[in-house]
């Protein structure tokens, strides 16, 4: 089992290799990085100005990009969304093979603040494990410093660690029978 980071659009804020690093850090399993061409037009809804993230993972599901053996997740800067909600930073297939990250809201500048690539590589890297922790079979924690607690807020992201809680690692089921520690 790896871990594949597929870099769809504009990414180049982000050191990539040390995302990498971290993600293998919280998961114990080999990570890449790779750049994605997949076209987004259809998932695109013109009234909302936004994309639709589950469109989004059907359409990674079905692409034939996913390797197997693998989980991958979508990096982007793309608008996400669900009909549910206004906005997304991120879904994942619950126990599957596919999620999606965006950056779109994670960018101080797009609060009004000023520019932060430090604090927007540490957002995107929790949010990217947080993903990647749904596709394990995680589910939210109540733990607030846990990265898988849910993130309404950006300030919500900002709270939590770049790691899992003792409880989440015990959930979290490794399919060679290893466990997380």
């Amino acid at each position: 089992m790896f871990v594949e980071i597929l870099g769809a659009r504009n990414f180049e804020k982000l050191d990539v290799g040390l995302l990498c690093i971290e993600v293998k850090s919280a998961f114990n399993l080999e990570v890449s990085f790779r750049k994605a061409v997949m076209d987004f037009g259809a998932t695109f809804d013109a009234n909302r100005l936004q994309y639709n993230s589950t469109q989004i993972l059907h359409l990674l599901l079905n692409s034939g990009k996913i390797q197997n053996d693998s989980k991958a997740i979508i990096l982007t800067d793309l608008d996400l969304f669900v009909p549910i909600l206004t906005y997304v930073f991120g879904e994942a297939e619950l126990n599957g093979r596919a999620a999606i990250a965006s950056s779109h809201r994670l960018h101080n500048e797009y609060y009004g603040l000023p520019k932060n690539e430090p604090l927007l590589q540490t957002r995107t890297t929790k949010e990217i494990i947080h993903e990647l922790g749904h596709t394990f079979g995680l589910i939210h924690c109540k733990d607030y410093m846990c990265v898988m607690h849910s993130s309404t807020y950006v300030e919500d992201i900002d709270l939590k660690k770049a790691s899992l809680c003792i409880s989440c690692k015990d959930k979290l089921e490794i399919l060679d029978g290893n466990r997380l520690k």
